[in-house]
């Protein structure tokens, strides 16, 4: 269900958190791996050296994905190194919190540009490849927040309801071409981001999860490796979210 041996997968923001477990277990499951990263040389040299120990290929770059044009650069410099990509994750991301009336049109723009429109734009760049090949996946990171929304992150949750439908409507297009394009939308996950919010959100937030505890990227990147192999064959525009019951659909 999970072999992805002889693939080529491209991660965005890989080098830690849920990127970087995805890229590892990808990496186990067979696929040689490139991915980018902002200002994490650390980060990016443990997860390089972790695919490489499992024997498979690896390419990484630093870069701001909000540049479209020196991530259309990446994408091809990528494909350069390891061959055409089988695989798309779309997994970069910031946030940017504070009441919606004090936020400036730029800080809208910042969130857009690296979620939705780094989506958009790497999506463009692997999509006429996979196409002429006949086969491809490409996975978008949304998150739980498109469905439920939350107070002081309008445009994070704004941002991730646009990958959604952007997701619903590219994979129309691209299934009769053996492309298959779905989403994820993980519930709170233990990574660096969450911890800086401290113990007691943390405990405010598992004891409402049904679950009892907050995710773990090994959690999403196992719902990755579902999409990206044979098991996500018949999966066409779907959104999973593995969120601990915070939200159900």
């Amino acid at each position: 269900m999970t072999d992805l041996a002889g693939q080529i997968a491209i991660i965005t923001g890989g080098s830690r958190g849920i990127g970087g477990a995805i890229a590892l277990a990808f990496a186990r499951a067979g696929a040689d791996i490139a991915f980018c990263h902002l200002d994490d040389a650390a980060g990016a040299a443990a997860v390089a050296d972790g695919v490489a120990a499992l024997g498979r290929r690896v390419h990484h770059a630093g870069l701001d994905v909000a540049d479209g044009a020196r991530l259309t650069a990446f994408i091809a410099e990528a494909e350069a190194a390891l061959g055409p990509p089988d695989i798309l994750v779309t997994n970069a991301g910031m946030n940017m919190r504070g009441p919606f009336e004090t936020l400036p049109e730029e800080t809208f723009r910042r969130v857009m540009d690296v979620h939705y429109m780094h989506t958009v734009i790497a999506a463009q760049a692997v999509y006429p490849g996979m196409v002429a090949r006949g086969r491809g996946r490409i996975i978008t990171i949304s998150s739980q927040l498109a469905f439920k929304g939350a107070p002081g992150i309008v445009p994070y949750c704004a941002a991730k309801g646009a990958i959604l439908s952007f997701t619903r409507a590219l994979s129309l297009e691209a299934a009769p071409h053996g492309v298959r394009v779905n989403s994820i939308a993980p519930g709170p996950i233990d990574t660096a981001l969450t911890q800086a919010r401290g113990p007691d959100w943390r405990a405010a937030i598992e004891a409402s999860l049904p679950a009892g505890r907050l995710g773990v990227p090994e959690d999403i990147a196992a719902t990755a490796l579902l999409l990206a192999g044979p098991g996500g064959n018949f999966y066409v525009g779907a959104c999973l979210s593995p969120n601990g019951g915070d939200v159900m659909h």
